[in-house]
């Protein structure tokens, strides 16, 4: 081995984590014993300051030029170890993680056996940094403007956050309106505020503010470029409303002759072929369905066109395109509920009555389809109601997950219906789940408003057989407190159902080269360090499409990505992980196999010289196009084949 290196050897006892399954003293007295290692020790916790202090102290002193640190993962504590030989005056990448905790004392039990595989591990790390050479990083400018792609409460939070510290948003929303599915809720637990009191003033400050550039009846097509220099294509619908000259009056909407099933009232109510979603819609301005409109359909009608003073319908207008750039995106698009229909025990479009939560909340709601009245199909108010949890989720037939505001909706129902009607309420619940600011205390006020609460699950619904029962559901269930079957009779049933991802996710995903977990929900770079960002650099996801969560922690996220963003902006420039493939162009054989294999659509082929190149900035050092050139022309830096294989000797010797 080369003389001039000097390898300091670094042991963490993790607390007790490492140092109750693996002997660190003896591995660090080890590790002394290896060619190069100036220095070894053992410390408590090495990613303490004082752990820190150790390495740069030896790193100054003793001229120690490559470090090995056996601690926990380096996803964890890799960027911080980077740092202490950043501040050294190293180069950062002269440092080589051992994972003794992940990789042996969490999979093991204590014994030789265990510190053996340590000392191993180590020893491999020892042979690795001794052939570490310096990298040089690399930074790319920020372009000081942000895409928001959704505009529901999450999207809106975003977007007002970066605006307001003057920098231009670009808020892409699919759906005519803003307000997402928030602008359905009738209110918001546990306070009972009125959901659209306190998210339209929200919606109007979008409209108002200078530096929001808001498109609605738009999506997004195309992304392409990386963090800091994102350029994205965005589709805006033809409205065949002519926006600048449409006032907002009503008339078109009002004389239109044609209706269908409104969206927006989940199904329940009414809308033109013209129509606005709701009373406090913005943009307020109409859109002409192409799908309904008889013009369209037939050739016939127009008689929008006709009672439209201002002018503004235009039955020529066609869709555009609009090319944007942005430093960065927030993806906020939402969820869709659990169509309960395939769970055919439950009745759900078979028998009158049988409602979904979304359902019940525009029923509920003074804009809705009967003006916050509860009615039947028969127009009688309902006297009783049952209120089924965790329809569609908690399933491992449907998805296993909770949706987390399940517990809190169906309490919110329980109170409304009371409220309403003064009937009665039977709530069917596996557990209750209400961990949130003031949630409990929710829970006990709503116990407190005489509400039947069944531990159990329900078997079936099915209609009431007499004519004194016409409007009856009979419920049948089990109720595992008092362990036996029993029989409901109500008059309504709503079906508490899941959140699941939007219905476009996967084709988004695409778009934007993210990541799914299983679930299908967008997937985060890490759950608990780094809950917003992606493996896409400059990419966030927040709210909903993230995983099911309440409002409160939907606002917050939405927050933290936008801090996030403006972090980049205000220093202009992002750096980049110096950890990326290279192609040697003499080597390869224009094959192409790379292009196709690569995640981040990296390499790119030049058809002049007839090679695969590698773009530096989307590179995520994944190797995976390595592994695969059946020429060897691809190596990753810092993962050279000198350096694996020293890792495995030093493992095996």
């Amino acid at each position: 081995m080369d003389d001039d290196i000097k390898i300091g050897v670094y042991v963490c006892h993790c607390g007790h984590n490492i140092a109750d399954v693996i002997d660190v003293e003896d591995v660090a007295q080890r590790a002394r014993k290896s060619g190069n290692v100036s220095v070894s020790r053992d410390y408590v916790y090495m990613c303490s300051s004082k752990g820190q202090n150790l390495i740069k102290q030896d790193i100054m002193q003793l001229g120690i030029n490559r470090v090995v640190v056996a601690a926990c993962s380096p996803r964890l504590y890799e960027q911080t170890f980077q740092n202490v030989l950043r501040e050294s005056g190293l180069n950062p990448y002269l440092l080589q993680i051992a994972n003794v905790r992940e990789q042996c004392a969490w999979v093991h039990e204590a014994g030789l056996q265990a510190t053996e595989k340590a000392n191993r591990l180590v020893h491999g790390a020892i042979r690795r940094v001794s052939h570490h050479s310096p990298v040089e990083e690399q930074s790319v400018p920020v372009f000081p403007a942000t895409l928001v792609i959704g505009g529901g409460i999450a999207g809106i939070q975003a977007a007002l956050e970066i605006a307001n510290s003057r920098h231009v948003v670009y808020l892409v929303e699919r759906e005519p309106s803003i307000g997402g599915h928030m602008a359905q809720f009738d209110k918001t637990f546990p306070t009972l505020d009125c959901s659209a009191c306190i998210l339209t003033p929200k919606m109007n400050e979008v409209s108002r503010n200078p530096y929001i550039r808001l498109m609605t009846y738009s999506e997004v097509t195309d992304v392409s470029g990386y963090v800091g220099n994102f350029a994205v294509k965005v589709k805006r619908k033809a409205r065949y409303i002519d926006e600048d000259k449409c006032v907002g009056c009503g008339i078109c909407q009002e004389k239109c002759p044609w209706s269908t099933a409104s969206e927006f009232d989940a199904g329940l109510g009414m809308r033109k072929a013209v129509y606005t979603p709701f009373p406090q819609a913005i943009p307020n301005i109409p859109v002409i369905d192409r799908e309904r409109c008889v013009y369209f359909l037939k050739g016939k009608c127009r008689a929008c066109e006709k009672v439209c003073e201002a002018q503004a319908i235009n039955f020529e207008q066609e869709d555009m395109y609009i090319d944007l750039q942005v430093g960065s995106i927030i993806v906020a698009t939402g969820f869709d509920v659990f169509d309960p229909t395939p769970i055919v025990q439950y009745g759900y479009g078979r028998l009158p009555n049988v409602f979904t939560s979304l359902e019940f909340e525009r029923l509920c709601s003074p804009s809705g389809p009967t003006g916050g009245q509860l009615k039947l199909v028969s127009g009688r108010t309902p006297e009783s109601v049952a209120i089924i949890h965790c329809v569609g989720s908690r399933d491992k037939n449907y998805n296993a997950y909770c949706s987390r505001v399940c517990c809190m909706h169906s309490l919110k129902y329980s109170h409304l219906f009371k409220e309403k009607t003064g009937g009665e309420v039977y709530q069917l619940y596996i557990d209750m789940r209400c961990a949130g600011k003031a949630y409990e205390e929710f829970y006990e006020r709503v116990q407190g408003e005489h509400v039947h609460f069944i531990r159990g699950k329900l078997a079936s619904i099915a209609a009431g057989v007499t004519d004194a029962e016409e409007d009856n559901l009979i419920l049948t269930c089990e109720d595992t407190l008092l362990g036996n079957l029993i029989n409901i009779s109500v008059d309504m049933v709503v079906l508490c159902v899941a959140l699941e991802p939007r219905h476009d996710t996967e084709q988004l995903s695409h778009i934007l080269r993210l990541g799914r977990s299983h679930d299908g929900f967008f997937l985060e770079r890490h759950p608990k360090l780094d809950p917003v960002a992606t493996m896409s650099e400059g990419i966030f996801v927040v709210g909903c499409c993230q995983g099911p969560k309440d409002i409160p922690d939907t606002v917050a996220q939405a927050s933290a990505a936008s801090a996030r963003a403006l972090a980049m902006i205000s220093k202009g420039k992002m750096e980049m992980g110096a950890i990326t493939a290279s192609v040697d162009e003499v080597v390869c054989s224009g094959c192409k196999v790379c292009n196709a294999l690569c995640p981040y659509s990296a390499i790119f082929f030049d058809e002049i010289s007839n090679v695969s190149r590698v773009n530096q900035v989307l590179c995520k050092g994944c190797n995976v196009c390595g592994a695969a050139c059946p020429s060897g022309a691809i190596s990753t830096r810092n993962f050279s084949t000198i350096q694996i294989l020293a890792e495995i000797e030093g493992v095996l010797a």
